[in-house]
């Protein structure tokens, strides 16, 4: 007797199980999220940062970079995934990003961070991108960060392999249009050989930026730097050109990541002012759009 060999189905996305008429999902259960001055220090050198506010934890004006909470953007997030199914690290990429800073952090402690299901939707051919909403508090209360994160699914096997299927939920994901005119500033960033692997030490250890069969299983001849990584050197750069690095000074940051970018390339963000406390920008390698479609507003 011969037994016939099967394969289980890949999962679907319904991601109406959770987005019911199209509002958000619920907060899931706030978790603590301790760090210290190593892991504040370890950031900012992990995104090419060289303000000593930044770096060096004896200086009079130590500082939390303001995109250092970045890192725990979906944190919190207790998801059904029989909504959205869940994707291995290579076919899961970085596609939006948005912190909004309402305090400074604190320089060390414990935060408490919660997070929600704000949308889903087909994204070309076999992919989906889902959008999550994140809140990061101090532990008496106060509301530090704002964030949405939104994440590429290329596949859940293998790249393209989502079956077709109905979105919902209100995305926050925005497009803008760059002014016909030269940028009022243009900036420079060149990103060291090993950016990633410093970059991945701050807890983001996908293999696709560090591993090359990995990068290669993702669609990548190469692997690539961290999106986080480039979204913290496009906002160093911002804000030490407007806001003479002061951390207190930043308010929000958007950006879509729309092509990789690879240690050793040279970063260059081009800018122009959209009124009083806001940027509009783009983030090059050569000729390539590698960040598109966002913002600085700062005070």
């Amino acid at each position: 007797m011969s037994t016939a060999m099967t394969t289980s189905p890949v999962p679907a996305f319904n991601p109406a199980l959770v987005l019911r008429d199209q509002q958000p999902g619920p907060w899931g259960a706030a978790v603590p999220i301790s760090y210290d001055p190593r892991d504040v220090l370890l950031y900012a050198v992990g995104i090419g940062c060289q303000d000593l506010r930044y770096v060096y934890e004896g200086h009079p004006g130590f500082a939390v970079f303001p995109t250092f909470g970045i890192r725990w953007g979906s944190m919190g997030l207790t998801l059904d995934h029989d909504a959205v199914p869940f994707a291995p690290g290579p076919l899961l990429i970085d596609a939006e990003r948005t912190i909004e800073q309402l305090a400074p952090l604190p320089l060390a402690g414990t935060v408490m961070v919660r997070s929600r299901l704000l949308a889903v939707h087909p994204r070309g051919k076999g992919a989906a991108f889902s959008e999550y909403e994140t809140e990061v508090h101090t532990q008496d209360g106060l509301l530090c960060l704002r964030m949405v994160t939104g994440f590429l699914q290329r596949g859940l096997v293998q790249l393209g392999d989502i079956a077709p299927f109905v979105g919902c939920g209100v995305s926050r994901s925005q497009r803008t249009q760059l002014p016909e005119r030269a940028p009022d500033l243009t900036l420079h960033a060149p990103i060291a050989a090993n950016q990633a692997q410093l970059y991945r030490l701050s807890g983001d250890y996908n293999p696709l930026h560090v591993d090359p069969v990995a990068a290669q299983h993702g669609g990548f001849e190469a692997p690539i730097l961290h999106g986080l990584c480039t979204y913290g050197l496009c906002a160093q750069l911002l804000l030490g050109a407007l806001c003479d690095g002061d951390p207190q000074r930043f308010g929000t940051l958007r950006a879509r990541f729309s092509a990789p970018v690879l240690p050793g390339d040279v970063l260059h963000v081009v800018a122009w002012h959209d009124g009083p406390g806001r940027v509009l920008f783009e983030a090059r390698v050569g000729d390539r759009a590698v960040v598109s479609h966002a913002s600085f507003d700062y005070r």
